[in-house]
């Protein structure tokens, strides 16, 4: 009887926790999204964030409970109140102008990047501060602006109307997570082609843990956006194509490496459903894809590894987990300090290994871990990951993070990505 009231008083202290932060959301928030466009500009040295337009969308699909993100990404939001200046909701990403930093080009000249985030949209005024991680792993402001919600220059017309397919969906956006899965390069006789093509991967996904023990708590829309031509740009090999998104390979001169400078486009599409997490499905066979925590997901459609590429990159934007490779960096340089321990849940420099998976290794294997045959299937240290040979340490010898030759996630990834689903959806 005692125990079964000790869980009782647990339960209705959970319960008591989960109204105090519902109703803090509505004291603070209305069920629908402000859109906030921004562009970040610089070199490999410099950085700027400057607002270029504000939307008020109508679905607002992230939690109502959890209003404070994990402190991960290269970048993050902040959203104060502006009487009281505490942080009311908070979220981290990382854009793709945070790795262009680290490449050749960036050394050479300055660019501008398009970035879009959304908030839940506030009752009162708020002041917002974009936040860019340092190299020594703190956060430094790069904006911070005051936002009155009855300011006439938010913009709020109704979104661009698609034909939208719900692939699955159980619950409601605040106990779910809400996928977009945006076509690219279909044309709009290719509909039926990318229905199918995304139902396929979507079903592959289910097939990985912790996934498929979660599946009833993703909600997945597909987005009809048709494309002029079928395809996607292949710069590297000056072959274009006229498509809704300009996504192209060769970026950062990376010949499968996916990206879309077109955000603020796609946030646009994308706005015709909640969502969370927004996935570009490419049409082609060619080989490629990319992730950004909190961004954006990129798979082509067609190759034969596109289920791999699918659930590899999802790792990377819905939880943030780091390249566990080390032999290819991508176009980038010097992307880690080696003297801090980097966010990534996934990799460690061994500065404060205690801090991540250093309980899950077992007392007799060695820190760091020979990469034999031993040790094949045990949780370690071993050196080698997030591009580097040496300094930066992964899990195990192999995960889906490191190679598609596999068709897992190590159980390090496997525990990240259960604590972002539980994030969402409790």
């Amino acid at each position: 009887k005692k125990v079964m009231k000790k869980i009782f008083l647990f339960l209705n202290l959970f319960l008591f926790l989960e109204y105090i932060q519902a109703q803090k959301f509505d004291n603070y928030f209305e069920n629908s999204s402000l859109r906030i466009d921004f562009l970040l500009i610089g070199n490999n040295k410099e950085a700027e964030a400057i607002v270029t337009n504000l939307k008020k969308e109508p679905f607002f699909a992230g939690s109502i409970q959890n209003l404070i993100y994990p402190n991960y990404g290269g970048y993050r939001i902040e959203v104060k109140d502006s009487i009281s200046q505490n942080i009311i909701y908070a979220k981290g990403f990382t854009p793709l102008f945070k790795e262009w930093q680290y490449t050749y080009e960036a050394k050479q000249k300055k660019c501008a990047f398009e970035n879009s985030i959304q908030i839940p949209f506030p009752k009162n005024s708020i002041f917002i501060e974009i936040l860019k991680r340092n190299s020594e792993g703190n956060f430094e402001c790069l904006l911070k602006e005051k936002i009155n919600p009855n300011d006439y220059n938010i913009i709020k017309e109704p979104p661009l109307q698609f034909n939208i397919s719900i692939i699955q969906k159980k619950y409601p956006s605040e106990k779910a997570i809400d996928v977009a899965i945006i076509a690219e390069g279909y044309t709009q006789q290719e509909m039926e082609k990318f229905r199918t093509d995304a139902k396929k991967l979507i079903d592959e996904m289910f097939s990985y843990s912790p996934f498929k023990e979660n599946k009833e708590k993703f909600n997945f829309y597909a987005i009809e956006s048709p494309s002029q031509e079928s395809g996607t740009d292949q710069a590297g090999e000056k072959k274009y194509k006229n498509t809704i998104l300009n996504t192209n390979f060769y970026t950062f001169g990376t010949p499968r490496y996916l990206s879309c400078p077109s955000i603020f486009k796609l946030a646009d599409i994308a706005a015709s459903v909640p969502y969370e997490q927004i996935y570009i499905l490419v049409n082609t066979q060619d080989y490629g894809g990319g992730g950004f925590y909190n961004v954006v997901n990129l798979v082509s459609s067609d190759n034969e590894f596109s289920k791999e590429v699918f659930i590899h990159e999802f790792g990377h934007g819905f939880a943030g987990l780091a390249d566990e490779y080390y032999d290819d960096n991508a176009g980038m340089q010097e992307v880690y300090n080696l003297a801090i321990e980097p966010w990534e849940q996934n990799i460690t420099t061994l500065v404060r290994f205690s801090e991540k998976w250093k309980s899950m290794v077992a007392p007799k294997t060695p820190i760091p871990t020979p990469r034999i045959p031993k040790y094949e299937n045990k949780i370690g240290v071993f050196e080698g990951g997030g591009y580097y040979p040496k300094g930066i340490y992964s899990p195990m010898q192999n995960c889906i993070m490191k190679t598609i030759e596999t068709n897992k996630f190590c159980p390090i990834c496997s525990q990240s990505i259960q604590k972002m689903i539980y994030f969402y959806t409790n």
